[in-house]
C-alpha cells in the first residue's frame, strides 16, 4: 500500500490538491459561498421586482390623484373617512 502511494502520490500533487480543496471549500469565493450569493442575488432582485412594482402603483395613483378630482375625493373619503356635512360615515371592518 505504501509503494502504490509513493508511487502516485507525490509531494507536489498533494500540494496542489491540497490548493484545489482549499479553494473550493474554504475560501471566501468557494462553491457554498458562491451558491448562498447567487441565491440571495435572485431574492434581492425579486425584491426589487416587487417594490418597482409598487413604485409604478403609486405613480399611477399619484397621477390620477393630480388630474382626476372624482379619484381624490373617492380616496379621501375611503382613506380617511372624510364626509359632507349632510351625510353619515358607517365604517365596518
Amino acid at each position: 500500500m505504501l509503494q502504490w502511494f509513493k508511487r502516485y502520490f507525490s509531494f507536489s500533487l498533494m500540494v496542489v490538491l491540497a490548493f484545489i480543496a482549499f479553494v473550493l471549500f474554504f475560501n471566501d469565493n468557494s462553491v457554498a459561498k458562491s451558491y448562498e450569493y447567487a441565491a440571495e442575488i435572485r431574492n434581492l432582485e425579486e425584491r426589487i421586482s416587487h417594490y418597482e412594482d409598487t413604485l409604478r402603483y403609486y405613480q399611477e395613483l399619484n397621477h390620477r390623484l393630480d388630474s382626476d378630482p372624482q379619484e381624490l375625493e373617492r380616496i379621501v373619503r375611503e382613506h380617511y373617512h372624510m364626509q359632507r356635512a349632510s351625510e353619515d360615515v358607517y365604517i365596518f371592518d
